[in-house]
């Protein structure tokens, strides 16, 4: 073996192999190895997040042989315009159940919210109080019952260390208690345009609120893939006393992901006023959305025990419940067999999206 020629000169053995050559000859097994088991879980990763674009692909073929009306223009935008609230609570349930928790009470603030924005705009032949408060101030506002909402969630979940679901089901009647009381089970209806614009409008033939839930389903995904604090809330669902003991504020961000979801079911219960140009009184806890929200992200493969999911598999279940609920509509589907189709098509969604993508995706 010949000497080293100087201080910071590699060495080299018989064979002619330098000492860092003969290393990196050593670890090439292990990181090949690594490699391999990267694109392996990159695979799988994919294959959940596009486990239920087979069960899509079926509906659609069968609605099309259905009804010829299916595949029409004018039915998918509707389709995406009636789907857009929905799928603005399924994000905000969907961070939350990231984290390990669960928030019942966005149904009501789905309600709740657009209803004292509506009472605080409207005039009073129209069931408002007759403050006529200008739209976009009573955006605003709608926008802080959200925060108000979540706030109050989060401090008694987290910091006052209830029981979230008996929390957010109290808060639930509360709020829903609220919104009847204020109008005394009247809708407010002829609301303004600026209120009503992004429930109402289109741009060509699309739905301003089908593009504003893309994106923010875009915005979420990116966020919880890239961002600190996103990737904090999959560490936190995983398992809270190695997140807290790694340095992340998990009180901080868990109380931060209530007051995002109640917002985004603000915003959810915006889009729906502005579809129908009303604020119904059981808007949201009547129409028991939750139940809808929750099928959506658990088909979706958003785990109910945290930690797991993402946002491509809660669009494909929110797609999947609106493609469902479209095809009855169009084949005049008694009422009374509705739910129970429903919740067979649910079950059967969950056991594809189980075979196809692996025990995580339907958990």
């Amino acid at each position: 073996m010949s000497e080293p020629k100087g201080r910071g000169t590699a060495w080299t053995d018989e064979r002619g192999t330098s000492e860092e050559g003969r290393r990196r000859l050593e670890s090439a097994p292990e990181a090949s190895g690594k490699r391999s088991r990267s694109r392996s879980a990159a695979a799988i990763s994919w294959l959940r997040e596009a486990a239920l674009l087979p069960v899509l692909a079926v509906l659609i073929i069968v609605g099309s042989v259905l009804n010829s009306h299916f595949l029409t223009v004018s039915n998918i935008t509707g389709i995406g315009q009636q789907i857009s609230s929905l799928g603005v609570v399924v994000v905000g349930e969907s961070l939350i159940l990231l984290t390990g928790g669960m928030d019942l009470s966005l149904e009501a603030t789905y309600g709740l919210a657009p209803m004292v924005a509506a009472w605080l705009i409207v005039p009073i032949a129209a069931f408002g109080n007759g403050m006529m408060l200008n739209p976009y101030l009573g955006i605003l506002i709608l926008l802080a019952v959200g925060v108000a909402v979540g706030f109050v969630n989060g401090l008694l979940i987290v910091k006052g260390r209830l029981n979230g679901f008996i929390v957010t089901l109290a808060m639930t009647i509360l709020l829903a208690g609220i919104q009847e009381g204020i109008v005394k089970g009247q809708s407010p209806f002829d609301l303004p345009n600026e209120f009503s614009y992004l429930g109402a409008a289109y741009i060509g033939k699309i739905p301003v609120s089908l593009i504003v839930t893309t994106l923010i389903f875009v915005a979420t995904g990116l966020f919880l893939r890239y961002h600190r604090t996103g990737r904090a809330i999959y560490a936190i669902g995983g398992n809270r006393a190695a997140a807290r003991a790694a340095g992340i504020k998990v009180n901080r961000v868990r109380i931060g992901v209530y007051v995002a979801g109640s917002v985004l079911a603000a915003i959810g219960g915006w889009m729906e006023a502005g579809r129908v140009s009303s604020v119904a009184s059981t808007q949201g806890y009547g129409e028991g959305i939750i139940f809808a929200v929750f099928a959506a992200a658990v088909i979706g493969g958003v785990s109910l025990q945290g930690g797991r999911g993402n946002m491509v598999g809660a669009a494909s279940g929110v797609v999947l419940l609106g493609v469902v609920q479209n095809i009855l509509d169009l084949e005049n589907a008694p009422n009374y067999w509705i739910d129970a189709i429903d919740g067979a098509v649910i079950l059967v969604a969950l056991i594809l999206a189980r075979v196809i993508g692996g025990e995580a995706s339907a958990e």
